[in-house]
């Protein structure tokens, strides 16, 4: 079993900032692609932000420039620094996580329970 748990939502101003921090816990042989995404109410689910092991990201256009997404692979983590936010940035985020649980198993993706952003105007 894998658990992802994410941490730092809230509320805050535009043009303010937060940081989101995301744990992957369990059964875990490796990690691949970690990631953020969100969904505001209405709206379909987006990916915001993505890292590979290697460190390699992808962002969305509309946070580029302003959210800065980084992990540690020892202690299986990713966090997600969004400065400049905008009331357009409100939504759930959620962190999700491509993870092998053995040497033999092929990768599943896993994905926490999410945490509210809301950024008041």
């Amino acid at each position: 079993q894998v658990h992802l748990v994410e941490s730092g939502g809230g509320l805050v101003q535009a043009g303010g900032s937060l940081r989101l921090s995301c744990a992957a816990s369990g059964r875990i042989f490796s990690i691949n692609a970690m990631g953020w995404y969100r969904q505001a109410p209405g709206k379909q689910r987006e990916l915001v932000a993505s890292i590979t092991a290697g460190g390699s990201t992808n962002y969305a256009d509309s946070v580029k420039g302003r959210f800065t997404i980084s992990r540690d692979n020892a202690k299986d983590t990713v966090n997600m620094q969004m400065n400049s936010l905008k009331p357009e940035d409100t939504a759930v985020y959620s962190c999700n996580a491509d993870v092998k649980v053995t040497l033999w198993s092929g990768y599943d993706v896993y994905w926490g329970q999410g945490t509210q952003v809301t950024v008041s105007s």
